[in-house]
């Protein structure tokens, strides 16, 4: 199992399953058990869901697997987790895997990740970004609600013992629309949360428009239609839309040589399902870089 070098000197497992074209899963390959897997079915999640994705792709594809999510919140990177510092993580894992070529796909902030590696390297063969929007991306209100988090998870981590509550964590989505945030508990670390600060506060005033030529590769965005989150009270109260920009500018999305997929009914953690997943996402890869 290769293992790779992150930005802050902390390194990271990778699991590589089949052969052919390379795609990098930015998920966790190991499947949820216990507790943990009850809770997400619950939610309507698939406990194995990065398992799920590589056996759905592992016959096509060299699939380069790694939870680097779980990888954050495990070793936080409260002052460093910028664009740059993803996108030199990213561009690591695929040396680990010797692949000089590869498509990338990944889900919320994580795709997002994709577009900021996609505008620094001519390495992609494709890209795919489920759940965040190209063009119009909720950037600043994304930054009022990990601020928020921040500001909560800081009064958590100071609070006496006895009175210490858990704290939420809103910045990677991963929650169904109708959640309601105005009850939610903060269950997340001071440095946890900071790092998505440090995130959003770079990319305040990024310009995806002016980005879209940087784009070299072929690209494919998909949504759940009824992906739309309203963050509760103490989030600021704070509207985030990722569904609406494709949606309405899908002809300009198309225009600058995105395919648009839009999943009918789905909010966003339905639509980052395998089973919604997959039936859009393996026919595109093999269309376009498929042997």
């Amino acid at each position: 199992m290769p293992e790779v070098k992150l930005h802050d000197g902390s390194t990271i497992e990778i699991e590589v399953h089949g052969a052919g074209p390379t795609v990098l899963l930015p998920v966790n390959p190991r499947p949820a058990e216990g507790p943990k897997a009850d809770e997400m079915r619950k939610w309507g999640m698939d406990p194995a869901l990065g398992r799920s994705l590589i056996e759905g792709l592992g016959d096509a594809f060299q699939v380069a697997a790694f939870d680097y999510e779980g990888h954050l919140m495990a070793t936080p990177k409260a002052d460093t987790l910028t664009p740059d510092a993803i996108a030199a993580d990213l561009l690591a894992v695929a040396d680990a895997v010797g692949a000089d070529r590869f498509a990338y796909y990944g889900y919320s902030w994580l795709a997002l990740s994709g577009l900021q590696l996609a505008i620094r390297t001519d390495r992609l063969s494709a890209l795919v970004m489920g759940g965040f929007p190209p063009l119009s991306g909720p950037y600043d209100g994304m930054l009022k609600v990990t601020a928020a988090t921040h500001e909560l998870a800081a009064a958590a981590a100071h609070a006496p013992q006895d009175r210490q509550e858990p704290v939420e964590q809103p910045g990677d989505g991963q929650t169904a629309g109708e959640y309601d945030w105005d009850t939610a508990e903060v269950t997340i670390s001071e440095p946890q949360a900071r790092q998505f600060v440090t995130l959003y506060e770079a990319l305040r005033g990024f310009d995806d428009r002016a980005a879209q030529p940087l784009i070299g590769c072929p690209r494919l965005c998909f949504v759940g239609s009824a992906d739309e989150i309203s963050y509760g009270e103490r989030w600021g109260d704070v509207h985030v839309s990722l569904a609406g920009p494709i949606i309405n500018r899908r002809a300009e999305l198309e225009a600058l040589g995105w395919d648009v997929h839009v999943l009918d009914g789905l909010d966003h953690t339905q639509a980052m399902q395998p089973a919604h997943v997959l039936p859009v996402l393996r026919p595109w890869l093999l269309a376009r870089i498929g042997r």
